[in-house]
């Protein structure tokens, strides 16, 4: 995808503001779509702020389906090659396309408890975390509830969108 600055988003008939931002929140360009009745917007801070608030303001079916879109962090979809670009790259970045057969299952196990017990995928901004931090924070995070996790997964997902978002805007 060819660089944009945020003039550029501003300026974008919605169609194509949305197929720009529509993978900042994974398979949900509903979210852009929102956003971008609030242009222009005077800085990344507040694009982000916007998107956010529109996922906050979602009913919780749709907050739901957002959080299982994610894939699971070392699961199938990334043995197979079906991760989204942005997907494939964090989770590249965190170590997770190497990690021995002993640490897939690990992962996969980890990743099957977590969804038994939250009916949701195990959501983490990976960007910044090893295998061994994200590891940790899987176990840690299991003992929580599933109105504190559904937070938190939500919350994780914010910060993908930051770091997408970045990512897309250096202009």
């Amino acid at each position: 995808m060819a660089e944009l600055t945020l003039n550029d988003l501003n300026r974008l008939e919605e169609p194509l503001f949305v197929s720009q931002l529509g993978t900042v929140f994974e398979h949900s360009p509903w979210v852009a779509q929102a956003a971008s009745t609030a242009r222009p917007f005077t800085s990344l801070e507040e694009l982000h702020r916007t998107m956010v608030e529109v996922v906050r303001l979602a009913p919780p079916d749709s907050q739901l389906k957002l959080i299982r879109a994610h894939p699971d962090l070392a699961g199938r979809a990334a043995l197979a090659g079906e991760l989204t670009d942005h997907s494939a790259r964090e989770q590249a970045g965190a170590g997770l396309n190497s990690l021995s057969p002993e640490e897939y299952a690990r992962f996969h196990n980890l990743n099957g408890c977590y969804l038994r017990k939250f009916d949701f995928p195990f959501v983490l901004a990976v960007k910044g975390h090893t295998k061994h931090s994200i590891l940790a924070s899987f176990e840690e995070r299991l003992k929580n509830d599933a109105e504190a996790e559904r937070a938190r997964a939500l919350d994780e997902i914010a910060k993908i969108a930051r770091f997408r978002l970045e990512e897309l805007l250096r202009g």
